[in-house]
């Protein structure tokens, strides 16, 4: 495709019509495809020829979308899952086999902390968690020999910690492993880790890429520069007896990861999207440029309303002047980080769940980065299972609001706050 802005790849990367096609990529509603000859089909489930045959593996809808996200990251594709949680699991189980070690920044969203704490520890997988401000001799020090991979988020939910991604990205290569990064708050219009030298990227695309709250949804893009012939990662480079001797380096160069996790992972987990949430997913990319725009200008007028109001004990949002991660923010998000504001109100807990039960346009809903205000108490729902220690380590304190403005007229917002605010605090 032509080298187009960001904004224009939204609404027209992946697919482009022939004459007398559908103007919208359809929704190929089927399980399964038809060929003429078995010896077409074989040649399809040996990896000797490209074709959709079972959609768990890949589907026409679904192979729209995963071509446009790996062109907003700037990878060599992409592959959707049923959850952002199936996202993470698979980016990481896809190099790291039992026995293997990940070093993870602390400060990242409570389910993935969870899946890495605790499911991916009983499945012979340790994790060392690091600051996401932690330094490269930090880093150095929390790996191990058996260290295959290391993760962070851009922007970290719900604390919004900023990850130094160069410093990652150059300790995790100085070990010979590559470096994972969760792009699901700033989304690709704000930030692409792959130039700051991520090597994978995923996202939760339930969250502003659908933007819409109608679809659960992932995806894991493969930059396609990572060195896999380095001896550290013989699933990719020796051959899979499951596909008769392929080995992925040879057979799909570049895109190797991301053809075993397809191939392999997908195949054996099952973790696959619906092509009908492809379909709602792509929709929600068409706009998703123009969305965010409002949703960080929105959520910055929101910051500052709040970093002002006498009621309110504290106020984090990276685009803040005064913001310990405003210089991290700027570096990496120039342009705007998120529509999340985390704040605490006067009071403590009690005064958080009342200034939660007092608003009115806002919801309090377990979602998060879509077009409509709402709000979490994260420390009594999406971290609960985190002791107060780790709360700590992931920047969560037991007061804080988990505030997603939406893309409503700022001060119908900034009304609905204030009223709360003073409902809560008298």
């Amino acid at each position: 495709m032509k080298d187009y802005q960001l904004d224009t790849l939204c609404i027209h990367a992946g697919y482009q019509p022939k004459n007398g096609e559908p103007r919208v990529a359809p929704i190929v509603q089927s399980t399964t495809y038809v060929y003429e000859s078995s010896k077409e089909m074989g040649a399809l489930f040996d990896l000797q020829e490209d074709g959709f045959f079972y959609t768990r593996l890949a589907n026409p809808t679904n192979d729209v979308v995963e071509k446009k996200i790996a062109a907003l990251e700037g990878g060599v594709g992409a592959l959707l899952t049923s959850s952002g949680q199936a996202a993470n699991l698979m980016a990481v189980l896809n190099i790291c086999p039992a026995g293997s070690h990940v070093v993870s920044s602390s400060a990242i969203y409570g389910g993935t902390f969870n899946l890495f704490y605790k499911t991916m520890k009983e499945m012979g997988i340790e994790t060392t968690f690091v600051s996401p401000s932690a330094t490269a001799e930090e880093l150095r020090a929390a790996m191990r020999p058996n260290t295959r991979a290391v993760f962070a988020e851009t922007l970290a939910n719900p604390s919004l910690a900023v990850a130094d991604l160069e410093v990652f990205a150059q300790a995790a290569h100085e070990q010979g492993v590559p470096l994972i990064v969760d792009n699901t708050f700033p989304t690709p219009i704000n930030c692409r880790p792959m130039e700051f030298g991520a090597d994978i990227v995923t996202h939760s695309t339930t969250k502003y890429m659908d933007g819409h709250a109608v679809q659960v949804g992932g995806v894991i893009v493969d930059s396609g520069k990572f060195n896999w012939d380095n001896g550290k990662f013989p699933m990719l480079t020796q051959p899979d007896e499951s596909y008769h001797g392929i080995v992925y380096t040879q057979h799909f160069g570049p895109a190797a990861y991301i053809a075993k996790c397809r191939t392999h992972l997908m195949r054996d987990i099952g973790a696959q999207a619906a092509p009908m949430n492809a379909f709602l997913l792509n929709l929600g990319l068409e706009t998703l440029a123009l969305r965010m725009e409002r949703h960080c200008s929105n959520a910055l007028k929101v910051a500052q309303f709040l970093e002002a109001d006498p009621r309110v004990a504290w106020v984090d949002y990276p685009d803040l002047e005064g913001n310990p991660n405003h210089a991290l923010a700027k570096k990496y998000m120039p342009h705007g980080t998120c529509g999340v504001v985390s704040f605490g109100v006067k009071g403590g807990r009690e005064a958080a769940t009342k200034f939660m039960d007092s608003l009115e346009m806002a919801s309090v809903v377990t979602h998060v980065a879509d077009l409509r205000t709402c709000c979490l108490h994260p420390a009594s729902t999406t971290h609960r299972q985190m002791s107060d220690e780790q709360l700590k380590e992931a920047g969560v304190a037991p007061d804080l609001i988990r505030l997603s403005v939406g893309i409503e007229n700022p001060e119908d917002i900034l009304a609905d706050i204030g009223q709360a605010l003073e409902k809560a605090t008298h």
